[in-house]
C-alpha cells in the first residue's frame, strides 16, 4: 500500500519524461496566471494595507468589458484601449468614492469595502453584459490558436500557441512592473509608502495619487489575466473563482512580496498539476486541484506564518 502511494507515482513520473514535461508546462501556464492575480493583491496591499477582495471580479469585469465593446462593433485593439480607460475610471472612482472617506479606519472596514466593490461590480457587470458565457476575441487580437509540437525522447509534447503567448506577455508584464517599481519616481513612491507610510506622507507623496495608480495597475494586470484565462475557458463570472487560487499563492509567498507572488504562483501551478496527475487521479479519484494549493499553503503557514518570502514577524514586549 505504501509503495503504491509513495513510490509508484515517482516511477510513473520519470518513466515517461515527455509526458512529465507536458504536465509541467500546463502547470507553468496556470502558475503564471495565478502569479499575475496575486501581483494585483500584493501591489494594493503594499501601498495601502488593504486586502483587495475585488481583484477577482476585476479580472472578470475587464474581460467582459473587452468582449462587450468588440461585440458592439469596436475594433479589437481600440476595445483594449477603451477597456484600459474603463479600468482607470474605475480606479479613480474607487479612490474618491470608497477609499478616501475611509482613510484612518480599521483594516477590517477597508476589507469589507472591497467586498462591497465586488458585489457592485458583479451587479453592474450582469446588468451591462448579461450572465451568459462569452468567447474571448483571441483571433481578433492576433493571438495564435494553433499548436507547436515537439518530440522529446521519442515522445510527444504539445504546446498551445495561445499559452505560449500568455506566458510571454505575462513575463514582459512582470519585467515592466519590476522596472517601474525600481527605476521610476512613482514606483519608488509606491515602495516607500509600503515601507513607511508616515515618512512617505511627510515628504509629500500623495496618498490619493498612489492609490489611483496601484488600482489602475491592478486593473491592467486584471485585463491581461482575463484575456489569458478567457482564451482558455471563455469569459463568464465563473472566472472569479480562479482568482481564489491567488489566496494560497499569497499565503505561500507573503502578502508584501512581489518575488513571493511570482515564485509562489509558479510553485502552486506546477505542484498542483503534478499532484493531480500522479497522485490525485490514480489514488484519490481526481479533483485534487480544487484543494491542493490551500493544503500546501496551510502546511507552509504552520512552520512559517509570514510565508516563504514575507518578512519575519517579530513581536516586541
Amino acid at each position: 500500500m505504501l509503495n503504491q502511494i509513495f513510490v509508484a507515482p515517482f516511477v510513473d513520473m520519470f518513466a515517461a519524461p515527455d509526458f512529465l514535461l507536458q504536465v509541467l508546462w500546463e502547470g507553468l501556464v496556470s502558475g503564471i496566471l495565478y502569479a499575475l492575480i496575486a501581483l494585483g493583491f500584493v501591489l494594493i496591499f503594499r501601498s495601502s494595507r488593504i486586502f483587495n477582495f475585488a481583484q477577482g471580479i476585476m479580472v472578470v469585469f475587464a474581460a467582459l468589458t473587452l468582449v462587450g465593446l468588440y461585440e458592439m462593433g469596436v475594433p479589437a485593439w481600440v476595445s483594449v484601449v477603451l477597456t484600459l480607460g474603463v479600468m482607470f475610471i474605475l480606479a479613480v472612482s474607487i479612490e474618491k468614492i470608497v477609499l478616501r472617506p475611509l482613510v484612518g479606519q480599521p483594516d477590517i472596514i477597508l476589507f469589507m469595502a472591497t467586498i462591497g466593490i465586488t458585489l457592485f461590480l458583479i451587479g453592474l457587470g450582469e446588468i451591462i453584459f448579461g450572465g451568459e458565457n462569452k468567447v474571448m476575441i483571441t483571433e481578433a487580437l492576433g493571438i495564435p490558436t494553433g499548436s507547436v509540437v515537439f518530440e522529446p525522447w521519442g515522445g510527444l509534447l504539445i504546446l498551445e500557441e495561445k499559452d505560449i503567448t500568455a506566458v510571454g506577455v505575462a513575463g514582459m508584464l512582470v519585467v515592466a512592473l519590476l522596472l517601474f517599481l525600481n527605476k521610476t519616481r512613482m514606483g519608488r513612491a509606491i515602495r516607500a509608502l509600503g515601507d513607511d507610510p508616515q515618512a512617505a506622507l511627510s515628504v509629500g507623496i500623495s496618498l490619493q495619487t498612489i492609490w489611483v495608480l496601484v488600482w489602475f495597475i491592478a486593473g491592467i494586470i486584471a485585463l491581461v489575466t482575463g484575456v489569458a484565462w478567457g482564451a482558455r475557458a471563455g469569459v463568464s463570472f465563473a472566472l472569479e473563482v480562479i482568482a481564489y487560487k491567488a489566496l494560497p499563492v499569497l499565503m505561500l509567498g507573503g502578502l508584501e512580496s512581489i518575488t513571493g507572488a511570482i515564485i509562489g504562483g509558479l510553485m502552486i501551478g506546477m505542484l498542483e498539476k503534478l499532484f493531480e496527475i500522479y497522485w490525485g487521479q490514480p489514488i484519490l479519484g481526481g479533483n485534487t486541484e480544487t484543494w491542493f494549493a490551500f493544503v500546501l499553503a496551510l502546511i507552509v503557514l504552520l512552520f512559517r506564518p509570514q510565508g516563504l518570502f514575507g518578512e519575519k514577524i517579530i513581536e516586541r514586549v
